[in-house]
């Protein structure tokens, strides 16, 4: 599955920073999404810096595994998870709903990694929500959430193995 998860879920937006985030700029304001959720520390922070209104920011402190300064986002409630690499913890599950559900804006911070935890994110918006992650030396992928890319995601993770 591996192999499976590298390909975007969602529209592959490719280039520089600027032209990455211009285009979801454009996304976002054409579509007018019930929630902007942002999976990875890089695609958060640039989010952010650009003004746009992040409803959930889920980070790790990490790029490409490597610890870097905590993002700096102002919000009414911050989660904490542990979620090891390539798994998606129960306590995530409920954790990513919470964050979600909250109304306003949120950070779950991430012991462990967050990669996989888009999957959550996407299972857990409401439907006319953007999920959007890093896609790392490509740009960002932007997920449009509704009932079939629920539907999608789910069918991913009911394939995934089970540790008792």
């Amino acid at each position: 599955m591996r192999r499976e998860l590298k390909n975007p879920l969602g529209l592959l937006l490719r280039g520089s920073f600027e032209e990455t985030i211009k285009r979801l700029e454009e996304i976002v304001e054409t579509k007018k999404p019930k929630r902007l959720i942002a999976v990875g520390d890089v695609v958060s922070s640039n989010i952010l810096r650009e003004g746009m209104r992040l409803d959930v920011a889920i980070v790790d402190n990490k790029v490409m595994r490597k610890p870097i300064a905590p993002l700096d986002f102002r919000t009414e409630k911050t989660y904490h998870v542990r979620n090891l690499t390539g798994t998606l913890s129960d306590e995530s599950w409920q954790v990513i709903r919470e964050a979600i559900e909250y109304g306003g804006q949120t950070k779950v911070l991430v012991e462990g990694e967050e990669d996989l935890l888009t999957l959550i994110a996407v299972l857990h918006a409401p439907v006319g929500s953007i999920v959007v992650y890093g896609q790392p030396g490509e740009g960002i992928v932007v997920i449009e959430v509704t009932d079939p890319t629920k539907e999608k995601v789910q069918r991913i993770v009911n394939r995934m193995k089970v540790e008792p």
